[in-house]
């Protein structure tokens, strides 16, 4: 533990939710399509990575998929609450590490070849200073991943509940890696085919600002789970085809530190 007095504390994220979120990461759509498509990215860009940091692992869903796509010599989760880990520590093999810490503050130098935020920057307010601490970390050449929510006009009270700092501008988030020592390889939009359906139901959210269910909007019929889940496969299919999404719920950006 790297910043005990932090541990569990409502900040960015209220780990109270953890035990919900590890039931909707196996089987909602987006989390089991945005994992798909993270998998991709890492086999397409970095064939060769052995050594992996995840920024902000949570329960480890990501983590795990990563872990079982090749043989790697180091895997490595972080999170700045230790009632995440504890269920991550429950999904992935013995050897891999944990380590509870401030992404602002990252106690490694030149140890990575390939480091990874998946949907964590975006709550914490000096998002550069992570970006920063991430290539530290990552040595010369090697690579990065980071997804995060897209498109201000999105803003709903979901992401007040999520405690949400920003959602990105198309090319904010590669213009602060760029500031930040990488070189941008590759940027997409991910759910990008249900965008008319997530705009629809983030405006219709707006007038109810006193639910504080975050996980509100996870829960769907299994039918159109089901439906859902199958148009996103397409849509991650035709992504690492070569396909590019102007617009999306999400964008995922892929850069190398230079």
């Amino acid at each position: 533990m790297f910043a005990p007095e932090l541990a569990d504390t409502v900040s960015g994220f209220d780990p109270k939710y953890f035990d919900e979120l590890s039931e909707l990461e196996a089987k909602y759509f987006w989390f089991v399509t945005r994992n798909e498509l993270v998998v991709g990215l890492v086999n397409k860009f970095f064939p060769e990575a052995r050594r992996f940091l995840e920024i902000g692992c949570g329960n480890g869903a990501v983590l795990r998929a990563i872990a079982k796509s090749r043989r790697w010599e180091r895997l490595v989760g972080s999170e700045l609450h230790p009632s995440g880990l504890a269920y991550a520590r429950k999904r992935l093999p013995s050897e891999v590490e944990f380590v509870q810490m401030d992404a602002r503050q990252i106690p490694a130098v030149g140890v990575f070849d390939l480091t990874g935020a998946f949907d964590v920057i975006e709550h914490i307010p000096d998002d550069e200073g992570v970006l920063r601490g991430m290539r530290a970390a990552t040595q010369t050449g090697g690579g990065t991943i980071i997804a995060v929510p897209q498109h201000p006009w999105l803003w709903s009270h979901a992401d007040d509940v999520a405690h949400h700092q920003r959602r990105y501008r198309r090319g904010e988030l590669e213009a602060k890696l760029l500031r930040n020592g990488f070189e941008v390889l590759f940027s997409c939009s991910f759910t990008a085919l249900l965008l008319p359906l997530m705009a629809a139901s983030r405006l219709m959210g707006r007038g109810n600002r006193q639910d504080d269910d975050v996980f509100r909007e996870f829960r769907l019929n299994r039918h159109v789970n089901k439906a859902f889940t199958a148009i996103l496969h397409a849509e991650v299919r035709m992504t690492l085809a070569g396909w590019r999404w102007p617009a999306g719920g999400s964008r995922i950006v892929v850069a190398r530190a230079v």
